[in-house]
This record gives structure tokens, C-alpha cells and sequence, in this order.
């Protein structure tokens, strides 16, 4: 797995253009945070979503998390940050889902005349059972920049190539094009995001090439409780998936109708840790049987930040 051809040489063009492209540049130190996470999580129907396999049983998970990311201003209007992210999930009896994932990221924004242009790429590698599974490799010019006095536009374009070991005939290349509004009603305490995307996905095996419509609504809000500001985030997202060609095991062309609920909320306990609770439904409609399903899953998790 590589990025797209000459992805890394115009990464790199770009950051010594943009870092030079000011007459004034900063000598300001780089900025470093970091984050890790433990929780256990309950899962009603363990499932494969990339390979579409559901167990139809559920399992009870352990989960690790940890983040480090660096920030550091190239001059007055230019950005570069870099990240890196590790997950992994133990089950108690699905062992052969036990899934660790390594993601690399970088973002490189430049501020030109109220607006922000940016580049982001990121590369993941995931396994499963120690076995290597997904590596996925994403190239995503974008602009962003307020439209209002509370509202903020963002538009992307987005190139991915992925590849699934255990079943290359799904390995694709991705075109999406994606658009977020943002309203925010009390600045960041309380603000929605409306967004919007269509994918191409052209995969290895023709019964996989579709196109899909999907759109998001989310609802971020912050309280105080007893002193402590809670954050507490409604999600809801919904994706039609159209198939190209016809899947031979159903004699027809596949539609997938996917619906996503979720509710976070996160407490802090101390100055920098949180705990973070979680609930999830999933509702999968297909006329491919081994897609069409439901999914419950319910967790917590105890966050360290600095």
C-alpha cells in the first residue's frame, strides 16, 4: 500500500511552498498533546462491517486508545500538525475480531484572506487476531472559513485507496466529495453540523463498485453539573449505498440503507481526565442478506489528557 502516485513529493512541495510563501515566518515552539483511553464496551451483534459479516451474538470488548499530535506554526498564516493514533480492542470470546489499528496523519492550512485552504492525508493499517486485514491510504485537499457571524462552511475533496487482505477482490479506490455547515448557537457550548457526501468507489471486483448519498446531523452541547463541564454529543447518520453491477449470490444489483444513532456524553473527574460514556444503534438494510442486520453497542471509557 502506497499513497497515490507523487502524493508524497506534492506534500512536501506544498509545505515548502506554503512555508515560504510569507515574508514572515515564527519562531514559536511546536505545540505537543497527548491522550489515552481505557474502557470496556458491550456489543449486541459483532460484526465485520468492510467484509460484511455479522455474528448475530454478542460479546463484551476491552478497549485501549492512545493519541499524540504536534502543532507547529510554519509562519503567521501557515499550519502543520502531525498525529499519530493506536486502538485496539480485546473480545471475551470473539478473539478472531480482535482488532489493532495504527493511523498516521498529517494536515498542512494556510490562512488566505479569511478562508482556510488545507491538505490532510492520513495512512491506516489495521489488524485482526494479529493478522494484517485493512490498509487504507487518504489524500484530502479542503476549504473552510465562517460564512456568518455563527456560521461556519467546509468543503473537501477525497482520494483513498484501500486493501483488504483476506478478500482482495474488495480492494478500491475512493473519490468523495463532502460539504459541512456548521451553526453555532452559543459558540462552542452549544453548535450543530449538518453534512453532506457522495462517494464513488470503484473496487477489484466489479459486485462491489457503488455509489453512495450520505448525510449527518450532530448536536454538540456542554453544561455544567456540580462544577464540572459536561459535554454531550447527538449524532445521527444516514447513508444509501447503490451498487454497480449485479451481486450474483441475490441475481441482482445491491442496496444497502445504513442508519447510525449514537449519544456520547464525557464528565470530567480531575483536571485532565474524563470519563466518557457511549450508546449506539445501528440499523443495516440490505437485500444482501449477510448486510441486512441490527447492531446495539453501549461503553465507557476513562480518559487521560496533557
Amino acid at each position: 500500500m502506497r499513497w497515490p502516485s507523487g502524493t508524497g513529493v506534492l506534500m512536501a512541495l506544498v509545505c515548502c511552498h506554503f512555508a515560504h510563501a510569507d515574508e514572515k515566518t515564527t519562531s514559536r515552539p511546536a505545540e505537543y498533546s497527548a491522550e489515552v483511553g481505557v474502557g470496556v464496551e458491550y456489543d449486541s451483534n459483532v460484526a465485520v462491517d468492510e467484509l460484511d459479516a455479522s455474528s448475530s451474538e454478542s460479546d463484551y470488548a476491552a478497549t485501549f486508545d492512545a493519541e499524540v499530535s504536534m502543532k507547529k506554526a510554519l509562519s503567521d498564516k501557515t499550519d502543520l500538525g502531525l498525529s499519530y493514533d493506536f486502538n485496539q480492542n480485546i473480545y471475551r470470546h470473539f478473539k478472531e475480531v480482535n482488532r489493532q489499528t495504527h493511523i498516521l496523519g498529517a494536515n498542512l492550512s494556510r490562512d488566505i484572506g479569511g478562508a482556510d485552504i488545507g491538505l490532510t492525508g492520513f495512512y491506516i493499517n489495521s489488524r485482526l487476531d494479529g493478522s494484517s486485514f485493512l490498509q487504507l491510504s487518504r489524500l484530502s485537499p479542503t476549504v473552510s472559513g465562517f460564512l456568518g457571524k455563527k456560521w461556519f462552511g467546509r468543503a473537501a475533496y477525497v482520494y483513498a485507496d484501500k486493501s483488504l487482505a483476506q478478500s482482495p477482490e474488495r480492494d478500491a479506490s475512493t473519490q468523495a466529495a463532502e460539504a459541512d455547515l456548521y451553526f453555532f448557537r452559543r459558540g462552542l457550548r452549544s453548535y450543530f453540523n449538518l453534512g453532506y457526501r457522495f462517494r464513488d468507489e470503484n473496487a477489484e471486483g466489479e459486485p462491489f463498485d457503488y455509489q453512495s448519498n450520505a448525510v449527518k446531523l450532530r448536536y454538540i452541547h456542554r453544561f455544567d453539573l456540580q462544577q464540572r463541564s459536561v459535554k454531550m454529543e447527538l449524532a445521527w447518520r444516514y447513508e444509501m449505498r447503490d451498487y454497480q453491477s449485479e451481486t450474483p449470490s441475490i441475481g441482482m444489483e445491491r442496496e444497502d440503507r445504513r442508519q447510525r444513532l449514537q449519544v456520547d456524553i464525557e464528565v470530567p473527574v480531575m483536571t485532565r481526565a474524563a470519563l466518557q460514556f457511549y450508546a449506539g444503534y445501528g440499523d443495516f438494510e440490505s437485500n444482501f442478506d449477510p448486510a441486512d442486520y441490527n447492531q446495539n453497542i453501549v461503553g465507557s471509557r476513562f480518559i487521560y489528557r496533557w
